[in-house]
């Protein structure tokens, strides 16, 4: 029987997609309204053989947009001050542009055609992201505007776990509660995640690869 041959290049894997793993920090739940005050982007990269595994993480803090709200509920549970003398944000704008570049690189490096968001609520993450893009009124978005790969999907249904922190720990990953609710911490968190759930399924998605190039391959 004739084999597919595997799969060692991130285009072909997710159909000319990179998959790029996004997590916000925010001023509450509504992307119209409320503050961005932490984005933080990670890299996913493929080894040789096909698997993944966590690459560079792009990290911003964010200065609330003008008239932006802040919910005290939201700002104590991620810790942040917005407006704190020591904290290093940067524009609405300017921090996209930064997390904006390094993913149109990777893009290209990959040679793929777009990212796709990745992230745990991913709809969530990309609402408000789509919602700053728009505020800033900037072009060129690399990510898709609306197809997402959401680790909550696929933890619950390769773990049987919904919460990051559960699913973290279903893995045998670390988890530390301390650093939680940090951009970029739950953003490679979700990565490994991700990483990790793909790389298991790595056999059963070669193995419909071969299935239907058995079909194709089957005479009428």
């Amino acid at each position: 029987m004739k084999r597919a041959p595997r799969v060692t290049t991130m285009s072909e894997r997710f159909r000319g997609f990179l998959p790029v793993v996004v997590d916000v920090e925010t001023g509450g739940f509504n992307s119209a309204t409320d503050a961005l005050l932490e984005i933080a982007a990670v890299m996913i990269d493929m080894h040789e053989d096909g698997t993944l595994t966590r690459g560079a993480t792009y990290r911003y803090h964010v200065e609330p947009f003008p008239g932006a709200n802040l919910e005290p509920a939201s700002l104590e549970v991620n810790g942040i001050d917005p407006h704190h003398p020591l904290r290093p944000a940067v524009p609405e704008k300017d921090a996209l542009q930064r997390v904006f570049r390094a993913v149109r690189r990777a893009v290209r490096d990959s040679n793929c055609n777009r990212a796709v968001l990745v992230g745990h609520n991913a709809s969530f993450d990309l609402g408000f992201l789509n919602a700053a893009v728009s505020r800033a009124q900037i072009k060129r978005n690399p990510f898709h505007p609306f197809s997402s790969f959401d680790t909550v999907t696929l933890a619950g249904a390769a773990l049987g776990q919904t919460v990051l922190a559960k699913a973290v720990a279903a893995c045998g990953l670390p988890w530390d509660p301390d650093a939680a609710h940090s951009a970029a911490y739950d953003a490679e968190r979700t990565a490994d995640l991700f990483c990790l759930v793909l790389n298991r399924m790595q056999d059963a998605y070669e193995a419909g690869l071969n299935e239907v190039m058995q079909t194709r391959t089957e005479p009428d």
